[in-house]
């Protein structure tokens, strides 16, 4: 999540969803609240297009769908609206095929820096265990080779994953070793 927009008064979701097929900044959504979302490093970009294509290949044929970060979650929790841009996620539900969003993934994931870790880390994850069919919420460092892997199955219990282990997403069947989804990345810089 990036910085609070400027405003004194809520808006509404209609509002927020018009403005942002409008906007040339993408803004998440918190409860009548928009957030900037910040630009994405090289590293970022890598680790991203890396996960996307490997799941995209994956799941081919299949009813799931990989979504990258212009696809929005979508959430209503204590009566707030939520929107945010996961950097990647996983639908299979047939039902879930809104235009702009989706409400029911099995897998999501964000690719964390030092200014998004603390939201990735706690905001969004307690607001993804709200979503009944997520099974799977992943958060991808992107300075070094380190996967924090949390599933449903297991209590959200973090299962930390780094270079030599074999990162598993059982919700969709796929095993990739940690270092391929960091192939490209330079980690002197």
């Amino acid at each position: 999540m990036g910085h609070a927009a400027q405003s004194d008064k809520n808006i509404d979701v209609e509002t927020y969803l018009q403005g942002e097929r409008a906007s040339e900044v993408r803004h998440e959504y918190v409860g009548g609240q928009l957030y900037a979302m910040v630009g994405s490093s090289d590293s970022h970009s890598l680790i991203a297009m890396s996960l996307a294509t490997t799941l995209h290949q994956h799941l081919r044929g299949s009813p799931c769908k990989v979504f990258m970060s212009d696809v929005k979650v979508r959430l209503r929790i204590g009566g707030d609206d939520i929107f945010y841009y996961p950097d990647l996620l996983v639908s299979c539900d047939p039902q879930d095929r809104a235009r702009y969003w989706r409400e029911h993934p099995c897998v999501v994931v964000e690719i964390i820096s030092e200014t998004t870790a603390r939201t990735d880390r706690r905001e969004k994850l307690l607001a993804y265990w709200e979503i009944a069919v997520l099974q799977e919420y992943l958060l991808v460092e992107q300075d070094v080779a380190r996967i924090t892997l949390l599933r449903r199955a297991d209590g959200w219990t973090p299962l930390p994953l780094e270079a030599g282990d074999t990162l598993r997403l059982d919700s969709v069947g796929l095993e990739l070793p940690v270092t391929e989804l960091y192939e490209g990345v330079d980690f002197s810089h």
